[in-house]
């Protein structure tokens, strides 16, 4: 059974939610967050990190970029220790390379950072250039989002499901075909149509439930996956975004919380 295990599915600045970012398969780390949380939540979730040796980062903003870090002072300590044994892979586009290579060096003493430069490995990838991760091929695709460089990928698991992960921006329509007939896709949603003039999800190239949905309906999509959502709906938000949802979108949607688990 494959599965996609959600450390986190806020937006950028949330305070109830972690920011987005989850695990594919226990093993593949899928962008990081902006904060320690994310080696909270992938403890709580039983994830040992010294599983870990392949991460995604998709883009450069502070809440899918800035977690690493913290990822990376406790595998270090790990590390050290010979509690981790190898390489981390972290595949990105050419900006977050160069973030990483900017940041890093100056968070940590010297033998951290030596540590660091031992067992991190950066690996960039071009627009649909194929990476076999896990034994799992993923395409990493350019999501032309305007502004920060934003990758996504696509794949397919061993039981022929495929999936499409398009990154936290509203994707671009002359990208649909990318997402026609697959079985998953994971898409942000930022709020509901009705909040939209408390979030403006419109003015940071975000979307509402209601756009997505709408767009997407005749994409043949089986499961549609909605994240990177704000969070003033913690206790009922799935209820309210499948209720606009089910208005626009006749196939499964999916809206995860925080330590959710989504099976494939």
């Amino acid at each position: 059974m494959n599965k996609l295990t959600m450390i986190g599915t806020g937006h950028g600045f949330v305070h109830n939610l972690y920011n987005t970012c989850f695990v594919v398969n226990n093993n593949f780390l899928i962008d990081t967050g902006g904060s320690a949380d994310i080696v909270k939540n992938l403890e709580l979730l039983g994830i040992n990190i010294s599983n870990i040796h392949d991460i995604f980062i998709s883009h450069s903003h502070t809440d899918h970029l800035l977690g690493l870090f913290w990822f990376l002072k406790r595998l270090t300590g790990m590390y050290r220790n010979g509690e981790y044994i190898g390489k981390l892979n972290i595949y990105c586009n050419d900006e977050v390379e160069c973030a990483i290579k900017d940041i890093y060096k100056h968070l940590y003493p010297d033998v951290y950072v030596d540590a660091i430069n031992e067992y991190m490995n950066i690996i960039v990838v071009d627009d649909g250039e194929e990476v076999l991760i896990q034994n799992q091929t993923y395409k990493f695709i350019d999501m032309k989002s305007g502004n920060n460089k934003l990758y996504g990928f696509e794949t397919a698991f061993n039981n022929g499901k495929t999936l499409v992960f398009c990154g936290d921006g509203t994707l671009k329509k002359e990208l649909y075909d990318i997402i026609k007939n697959k079985d998953y896709v994971m898409h942000e949603a930022f709020c509901l149509d009705a909040d939209k003039e408390i979030f403006k999800p419109y003015e940071k190239k975000h979307s509402t439930v209601k756009y997505v949905c709408e767009n997407f309906n005749d994409l043949n999509i089986k499961n549609l996956i909605l994240f990177h959502t704000e969070d003033s709906h913690p206790s009922d938000k799935d209820v309210l975004y499948k209720k606009e949802a089910k208005e626009y979108f006749d196939n499964n949607v999916i809206v995860p919380k925080d330590l959710d688990v989504i099976e494939i």
